[in-house]
């Protein structure tokens, strides 16, 4: 059974980002405005998420949405825990304000998904150009936290399997530290239900816990990083208890 669901809401998902895709591209072709194009993205997002409540039985459960900041203007780093592709797919869904992802500029190439990221006003990185694709993400990620977008990152780069902790990279913490908003930290347990590189997904309930927001200001950028590493862990072991033996 498992497989089956896992193949239906595969199919699910290939079947109507196509047509979202023209969607996004056409509301971007005719002039649409960065939001505009956001929300049509998003409402893909939001569905291939709660499709995945009766396809595959896996759905959401919230904890700390209310330490989100309200203040339209007040730009924030997310940056979140890193198991499987349904994490990506769910903060655009959850959160109160638009998202802006940093992403290898090889995902450009992704027909239709690549092409819809590529319409939206999010930041792609060339990783071979170094210190020059940090300076990029800080140009684009001051202009669009000025105008209240939250970035959102991976901090451990990649998808990192249950019960395993990642090497947690500082350039979302020099970010937040060099356009002064803070960094909200977010443990999420998707791995119980969707491991990383697995086609077969199991039912269960994914949980999500947003942190309090942490200052930036005055903060080295490996103290901050190591503060919210030990967070993000250790509400991982709160959640998911059974992921960790050691």
């Amino acid at each position: 059974m498992p497989l089956i669901r896992s193949v239906l809401h595969m199919l699910w998902m290939a079947i109507t980002v196509i047509p979202f895709t023209l969607a996004v591209l056409l509301t971007k072709w005719l002039g649409g405005s960065p939001a505009k194009v956001y929300a049509v993205a998003r409402s893909w997002l939001k569905l291939s998420v709660d499709s995945a409540r009766p396809l595959l039985g896996i759905q959401y459960r919230l904890q700390g949405m209310e330490n989100l900041p309200t203040d339209p203007h007040q730009g924030v780093v997310l940056l979140v825990k890193h198991q499987s592709t349904y994490e990506t797919f769910l903060m655009p869904a959850i959160m109160p304000r638009p998202l802006a992802y940093v992403f290898k500029k090889e995902l450009l190439k992704v027909p239709f998904f690549g092409w819809s990221i590529g319409a939206m006003d999010m930041i792609h990185i060339d990783r071979s150009q170094g210190s020059r694709a940090f300076h990029k993400v800080v140009e684009q990620g001051k202009r669009l936290l000025e105008k209240g977008t939250w970035v959102i990152m991976f901090p451990e780069g990649t998808r990192i399997a249950r019960g395993e902790v990642g090497d947690y990279k500082t350039g979302a913490t020099r970010l937040a530290i060099m356009t002064g908003v803070p960094v909200v930290p977010v443990a999420v347990t998707s791995a119980k239900c969707w491991p990383r590189k697995a086609f077969i997904k199991t039912p269960g309930v994914v949980d999500v816990s947003v942190g309090k927001p942490i200052p930036s200001a005055g903060r080295k950028h490996d103290e901050l990083m190591a503060e919210v590493q030990a967070w993000i862990e250790a509400e991982m072991r709160r959640l998911d208890p059974e992921a960790y033996t050691k």
